[in-house]
Protein backbone atom coordinates (compact mmCIF):
# COMPACT_ATOMS: atom_id res chain seq x y z
CA UNK A 1 0.00 0.00 0.00
CA UNK A 2 2.60 2.62 0.95
CA UNK A 3 4.57 1.56 -2.32
CA UNK A 4 1.27 2.06 -4.47
CA UNK A 5 1.21 5.92 -2.56
CA UNK A 6 4.59 6.92 -2.58
CA UNK A 7 4.56 7.83 -6.65
CA UNK A 8 1.25 10.12 -5.64
CA UNK A 9 3.01 11.47 -2.22
CA UNK A 10 6.43 12.22 -4.42
CA UNK A 11 3.23 14.31 -7.12
CA UNK A 12 1.60 16.21 -4.71
CA UNK A 13 4.84 17.33 -3.25
CA UNK A 14 6.53 18.43 -6.44
CA UNK A 15 3.61 19.91 -7.60
CA UNK A 16 2.77 22.03 -4.69
CA UNK A 17 6.65 23.30 -4.76
CA UNK A 18 6.34 24.21 -8.12
CA UNK A 19 3.00 26.12 -7.71
CA UNK A 20 4.08 27.51 -4.12
CA UNK A 21 7.63 29.04 -5.20
CA UNK A 22 8.08 32.44 -5.01
CA UNK A 23 11.32 34.85 -4.60
CA UNK A 24 11.83 38.83 -3.75
CA UNK A 25 13.61 41.51 -4.89
CA UNK A 26 13.75 45.20 -4.64
CA UNK A 27 11.65 47.02 -7.51
CA UNK A 28 13.93 49.38 -9.22
CA UNK A 29 12.18 50.47 -12.57
CA UNK A 30 8.18 50.88 -13.51
CA UNK A 31 7.59 50.23 -17.09
CA UNK A 32 4.02 50.65 -17.44
CA UNK A 33 1.03 49.17 -15.42
CA UNK A 34 1.67 45.51 -15.67
CA UNK A 35 5.47 45.28 -16.37
CA UNK A 36 8.10 45.93 -13.83
CA UNK A 37 12.04 45.37 -12.92
CA UNK A 38 13.01 43.02 -9.92
CA UNK A 39 16.55 43.62 -8.89
CA UNK A 40 18.18 39.98 -9.84
CA UNK A 41 15.39 38.56 -11.50
CA UNK A 42 14.81 41.12 -14.97
CA UNK A 43 11.79 42.46 -16.34
CA UNK A 44 8.10 41.00 -14.91
CA UNK A 45 5.06 41.03 -16.39
CA UNK A 46 2.08 41.08 -13.96
CA UNK A 47 0.12 37.78 -14.25
CA UNK A 48 -3.63 37.76 -15.19
CA UNK A 49 -3.91 41.12 -15.59
CA UNK A 50 -3.81 43.61 -18.75
CA UNK A 51 -3.24 47.44 -18.43
CA UNK A 52 -3.94 49.42 -21.12
CA UNK A 53 -0.62 51.18 -23.21
CA UNK A 54 0.79 54.18 -22.49
CA UNK A 55 0.83 54.98 -26.15
CA UNK A 56 -1.67 53.84 -28.70
CA UNK A 57 -1.33 50.49 -29.67
CA UNK A 58 -3.31 47.48 -31.00
CA UNK A 59 -4.50 46.62 -27.94
CA UNK A 60 -6.86 49.84 -27.86
CA UNK A 61 -8.81 48.06 -30.77
CA UNK A 62 -9.43 45.02 -27.99
CA UNK A 63 -10.70 47.61 -25.09
CA UNK A 64 -12.50 49.38 -27.72
CA UNK A 65 -14.74 46.66 -29.41
CA UNK A 66 -15.15 44.36 -25.92
CA UNK A 67 -15.36 47.11 -23.73
CA UNK A 68 -16.60 50.49 -25.98
CA UNK A 69 -13.48 51.99 -24.27
CA UNK A 70 -12.25 55.28 -26.08
CA UNK A 71 -8.27 55.73 -26.44
CA UNK A 72 -8.39 59.25 -24.54
CA UNK A 73 -9.47 56.88 -21.67
CA UNK A 74 -6.62 53.76 -22.49
CA UNK A 75 -4.11 56.44 -21.88
CA UNK A 76 -5.75 58.44 -18.91
CA UNK A 77 -6.05 54.70 -17.35
CA UNK A 78 -2.42 54.06 -18.68
CA UNK A 79 -0.83 56.87 -16.63
CA UNK A 80 -2.83 56.41 -13.48
CA UNK A 81 -1.60 52.78 -13.72
CA UNK A 82 1.93 53.81 -14.31
CA UNK A 83 2.03 56.38 -11.31
CA UNK A 84 0.30 53.46 -8.60
CA UNK A 85 2.59 51.06 -9.17
CA UNK A 86 5.05 53.74 -8.96
CA UNK A 87 3.74 54.69 -5.57
CA UNK A 88 3.18 50.90 -4.35
CA UNK A 89 5.86 49.39 -5.66
CA UNK A 90 9.37 51.15 -6.57
CA UNK A 91 12.25 50.95 -4.62
CA UNK A 92 10.34 48.63 -2.54
CA UNK A 93 10.98 44.69 -1.78
CA UNK A 94 8.25 42.17 -2.97
CA UNK A 95 8.06 38.52 -3.16
CA UNK A 96 6.91 36.92 -6.78
CA UNK A 97 5.10 34.34 -6.73
CA UNK A 98 4.69 32.16 -9.36
CA UNK A 99 1.80 29.68 -11.70
CA UNK A 100 1.84 27.34 -14.30
CA UNK A 101 4.06 29.36 -16.63
CA UNK A 102 7.07 31.40 -15.94
CA UNK A 103 8.08 33.17 -18.69
CA UNK A 104 6.07 34.92 -21.82
CA UNK A 105 7.18 34.70 -25.08
CA UNK A 106 8.97 37.71 -24.63
CA UNK A 107 11.23 36.07 -21.98
CA UNK A 108 9.50 38.14 -19.18
CA UNK A 109 9.38 36.54 -15.93
CA UNK A 110 5.58 36.28 -14.93
CA UNK A 111 4.65 36.08 -11.45
CA UNK A 112 1.79 37.49 -8.75
CA UNK A 113 3.52 40.79 -7.26
CA UNK A 114 3.12 40.52 -3.66
CA UNK A 115 3.49 43.61 -1.39
CA UNK A 116 5.12 43.85 1.90
CA UNK A 117 1.37 44.00 3.54
CA UNK A 118 0.52 40.88 1.50
CA UNK A 119 -1.96 42.11 -1.12
CA UNK A 120 -0.94 41.25 -4.31
CA UNK A 121 -0.69 44.14 -6.41
CA UNK A 122 -1.98 42.33 -9.69
CA UNK A 123 -5.43 42.27 -7.74
CA UNK A 124 -5.22 45.80 -6.67
CA UNK A 125 -4.92 47.12 -10.09
CA UNK A 126 -7.75 45.55 -10.74
CA UNK A 127 -9.65 46.38 -8.01
CA UNK A 128 -8.68 49.92 -8.99
CA UNK A 129 -10.20 49.71 -12.50
CA UNK A 130 -6.80 50.03 -13.74
CA UNK A 131 -6.26 46.72 -15.64
CA UNK A 132 -8.50 44.33 -17.07
CA UNK A 133 -8.18 40.41 -16.56
CA UNK A 134 -6.33 39.26 -19.53
CA UNK A 135 -8.92 36.19 -20.09
CA UNK A 136 -6.73 34.16 -23.00
CA UNK A 137 -4.86 32.70 -20.70
CA UNK A 138 -5.40 30.33 -17.41
CA UNK A 139 -3.97 30.99 -13.78
CA UNK A 140 -4.41 29.50 -10.90
CA UNK A 141 -6.34 33.01 -9.33
CA UNK A 142 -8.64 33.60 -12.31
CA UNK A 143 -11.36 33.28 -10.33
CA UNK A 144 -10.65 35.77 -7.99
CA UNK A 145 -9.64 38.02 -10.55
CA UNK A 146 -12.34 38.15 -12.60
CA UNK A 147 -14.65 38.58 -9.02
CA UNK A 148 -11.55 41.91 -8.81
CA UNK A 149 -12.92 43.25 -12.10
CA UNK A 150 -16.61 42.86 -11.39
CA UNK A 151 -15.98 44.84 -8.40
CA UNK A 152 -14.59 47.67 -9.91
CA UNK A 153 -16.82 47.73 -13.05
CA UNK A 154 -19.98 47.88 -10.18
CA UNK A 155 -18.46 50.79 -8.57
CA UNK A 156 -17.32 52.11 -12.28
CA UNK A 157 -13.81 52.81 -11.26
CA UNK A 158 -11.19 53.53 -13.61
CA UNK A 159 -11.89 51.70 -17.29
CA UNK A 160 -15.43 50.99 -16.15
CA UNK A 161 -15.96 54.79 -15.46
CA UNK A 162 -19.40 55.91 -17.19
Amino acid sequence: MVVRLFPLLLFLLFSSSVFAESRSGNVSWIYDGDTIKVDGIGKVRLIGIDAPEKEASSRDDYYQRHYQIDPATLRKIARQAFNFNIQAVKNRRVMLEFDHEKTDSYGRTLAYVILPNGRTLNQLLLEKGFAAVYRRFDFQRKHDFLLAEKSARDRQQGLWHK
